[in-house]
């Protein structure tokens, strides 16, 4: 069976498309389509219902697809490990995380890696926390640099680099500006704008708010902070948001009581899968990255 044939099978189950599979494994659609034919004359068996443009698993693909991950997997760790052997720092590093991180923290980070190891190729793709963070547990990206979840999953390995202190922000004309000092009663009457509630950081935020009992009102959800700032310094509503992004578009809410908000930033990988010499590298530099 080949790994290729397997490569084109998992790209289409995972997009639903043979277009957008094509488009990943940079591949016309005519070669994706030419591989999941030879694995299914291979198999004997139909793996994709094609109805109209709707494509979707028969009952012979879903069970093919955790085994074909499973194989991918153990290929490209073995590929990995040999590789590795020599002690040479290349090949690829698969990194993700979110835009924030990416924008704020890691550019000069990746411009130290990629003058000390020009041999290996960085993959970054940015993604929010959650999803970075499950891209490493599915054996998808190596390593991802994101916003540390509070509960830590028993398969991963975490480490904080950076602490990231909020601050609750509203427009400078905004009428929660114009109090001296606030209770956490008074932001729940105005509407909010943080991030989709199933983030770490809103998580956080509901949970101060759940804790005195009081409704948060959110009304637009939005997980890229640059536009949450946008929208904060025109009036639209209160957020929270990172010290690092806060300028003079945004005042500082004076709230009475209110605790230290600090979320983590930091890197995760699985601690059950060898990781390859360059991730070893980056996380190096990562951590003395934190002691500076």
């Amino acid at each position: 069976m080949d790994t290729q044939n397997l490569k084109a099978f998992q790209s289409v189950a995972e997009f639903a498309s043979f277009s957008a599979a094509a488009d990943a494994l940079h591949l016309t659609q005519s070669a994706v389509s030419k591989r999941i034919a030879t694995l299914e004359q291979q198999l004997n068996c139909r793996l994709f219902d094609r109805i109209g443009r709707t494509i979707s698993l028969t009952e012979a693909g879903r069970t093919l697809l955790p085994r074909a991950k499973r194989i991918l997997r153990e290929v490209s760790d073995t590929q990995r490990l040999i590789t590795d052997l020599s002690g040479c720092v290349r090949g690829h590093l698969q990194l993700a995380t979110s835009h924030h991180i990416g924008l704020h923290h890691l550019p000069a980070l990746l411009r130290k890696f990629s003058q000390q190891f020009p041999d290996v190729t960085l993959d970054l793709d940015f993604l929010g926390s959650e999803k970075a963070s499950d891209a490493v547990l599915h054996g998808h990206v190596e390593l991802a640099i994101v916003t540390l979840s509070p509960i830590w999953d028993k398969h991963l390995q975490y480490h904080s680099i950076w602490p990231d202190p909020l601050q609750f922000v509203a427009a400078p004309d905004h009428a929660l500006v114009q109090r001296p000092t606030l209770k956490f009663e008074d932001l729940s009457r105005y509407p909010a704008i943080l991030p989709s509630l199933n983030t770490y950081t809103t998580t956080l935020i509901k949970r101060l708010f759940d804790e005195r009992q009081l409704p948060l009102y959110l009304t637009m959800a939005t997980d890229y902070l640059e536009t949450i700032k946008m929208m904060v310094s025109i009036g639209l509503g209160w957020s929270v948001l990172p010290e690092t992004i806060i300028d003079n578009q945004l005042t500082v809410l004076n709230i009475k009581g209110q605790p230290a908000t600090i979320r983590e930033l930091g890197c995760v990988y699985h601690g059950e899968r060898s990781i390859s010499n360059a991730a070893r590298a980056f996380l190096q530099l990562l951590l003395e990255n934190k002691k500076s």
